[in-house]
């Protein structure tokens, strides 16, 4: 008997891991799934963060380029979320999602299907940033439908039928800075769609945040249409609220419930809505020789300024060095003091050593001989040879020789 309900727990935990989910998703409209330990038979958590998921493209070691796996410290949880492009229309998908059990380390595999629906792109796109958000709240099916309820019921009325939600990614992860402390949300960019027109009021608030594009972000700015998104919950970055639109193409109208003859369009006028380029003569020319003229006139009349004043300033200096050597320089004064051999009194005279006069007087002077460098003063009676001083030492500091004598 033992063995037998031993059996039975085996062949169920080998269907749990081989049975297959099947998911729905639509082309350019936001896809979530929220993978938890119910999925795979775990009802309960021991120690903290202990579930670990890892999906993946069947016999792929990755999602889908659109797809983004991301997990949920607040939630406990992981989630699948992504827009389809139009290229994996009618695709079917199949994930593997390998769970692991970090108590004690059990892995279970589940298989999910998914199938991509063909869908016609909205046109119209409202873009906004919540600031008090992250990209796990929105999640939350509920908090999806409140913001919903703000354009169908107020802002967008004539969206009711096919508004939803587009895009949604956290606003880190498309090039946002963390906030300063962990507590505070990081934000999440969100884009709602619809196929139709903007209403008035939609362009009044697109008219009135419009000078606001040029900052990066403000969140002090209020709107007229403040209260309305605070009152549920949402704080919006205005900086970033955008609208864009697109003209529908026929497919498009038609789908959107509009009558099939107000779709057909004749040749013609397909010809007249058709794009075309311009000639090649039309195009207009790049007179680069203007570019140039201007490129270097500028700073060739800064450099010429640049060398005249530089002129002006060397020329101005030269003249004040040729003004000072008109003045003869001080000569040096020699002072000999000479002694009366009758009186003994003490006789000084001055002598300029540079003064030629000097030089050529032979009361003062008397050399002996022409390679003699001493001169011959009179003193009165007696005459004293001298010797001139010797020019001041103007190198550095004198350096003794080993007999202590300057060097």
């Amino acid at each position: 008997m033992k063995f037998l309900n031993f059996l039975v727990s085996v062949l169920a935990l080998i269907c749990n891991g081989v049975q297959g989910i099947k998911l729905q998703a639509n082309v350019g409209e936001l896809f979530t799934y929220k993978i938890e330990p119910q999925l795979f038979n775990w009802t309960h958590q021991v120690i903290s963060q202990q579930f670990r998921y890892r999906p993946s493209l069947k016999s792929y070691p990755d999602l889908p380029s659109w797809m983004r796996y991301m997990y949920s410290h607040e939630y406990h949880a992981g989630f699948l979320y992504g827009t389809p492009p139009e290229t994996a229309a009618g695709k079917e998908l199949s994930l593997d999602v390998v769970a692991l059990n970090r108590q004690n380390y059990e892995t279970r595999h589940v298989v999910v299907s998914m199938f991509v629906a063909h869908k016609f792109p909205t046109p119209n796109v409202v873009q906004m940033k919540i600031n008090n958000l992250n990209w796990v709240h929105l999640m939350d099916p509920g908090r999806v439908e409140n913001l919903r309820n703000i354009f169908r019921n107020d802002l967008w009325p004539n969206s009711k039928e096919d508004l939803s939600v587009i895009f949604m990614e956290s606003a880190v992860n498309m090039g946002g800075r963390l906030p300063l402390r962990p507590q505070q949300r990081e934000g999440v960019i969100v884009h709602v769609g619809s196929f139709a027109q903007f209403s008035p009021r939609l362009k009044e608030l697109q008219e009135e945040v419009r000078p606001l594009y040029k900052l990066p972000s403000c969140t002090y700015k209020r709107t007229s249409v403040q209260k309305i998104f605070e009152n549920v919950g949402f704080k919006l970055d205005w900086c970033a609220f955008r609208m864009e639109s697109l003209e529908s193409p026929t497919e498009i109208l038609f789908h959107s419930g509009k009558q099939q003859n107000e779709q057909q369009v004749t040749e013609d006028q397909r010809e007249e809505d058709r794009w075309m380029g311009i000639s090649r003569e039309d195009v207009p020319e790049r007179n680069y020789i203007d570019e140039f003229a201007f490129a270097f006139a500028i700073p060739g009349m800064i450099f010429a300024i640049l060398i005249g004043m530089l002129s002006a300033v060397l020329c101005f200096h030269h003249e004040k060095f040729s003004s000072n050597s008109d003045y003869p320089m001080s000569s040096t004064v020699q002072m000999v003091q000479c002694s009366d051999s009758k009186s003994n009194q003490p006789i000084t005279t001055l002598k300029s050593l540079k003064d030629p006069n000097f030089l050529l007087d032979n009361t003062s002077m008397r050399s002996q001989s022409p390679n003699n460098s001493f001169y011959q003063l009179d003193c009165g009676t007696s005459s004293i040879y001298a010797r001139p001083k010797p020019p001041p030492y103007k190198g550095q500091a004198a350096t003794l020789g080993r007999n202590g004598v300057d060097i």
